[in-house]
């Protein structure tokens, strides 16, 4: 799965991020930030997480996807894709 990953360190990094979010949406709760304030910020973890998820698919694609059909497993590959596209849609 990592050589599927386009740039390893970059979504690292953005996850970084969205742990930092969850925290702060906790300390949000702890202080008793008003609701509207706090779902804004759930809304924002939720965005960063999809798209975290949009570059995994999109690093699959570009690698295992297209070596997996270069070497000739196309039928495989396609029932892969269904399975990664079917999992995403869910997010």
């Amino acid at each position: 799965m990592r050589e599927c990953m386009e740039d390893l360190p970059k979504l690292q990094a953005r996850l970084k991020r969205i742990e930092g979010q969850i925290r702060g949406i906790s300390d949000m709760m702890e202080k008793d930030v008003p609701c509207n304030e706090i779902l804004i910020q759930i809304n924002a973890a939720k965005s960063a997480l999809h798209k975290v998820g949009q570059m995994v698919v999109e690093g699959h694609l570009h690698h295992c996807v297209k070596d997996s059909i270069e070497h000739g497993n196309t039928e495989e590959t396609l029932k892969d894709l269904s399975k990664v596209i079917e999992y995403f849609s869910r997010i």
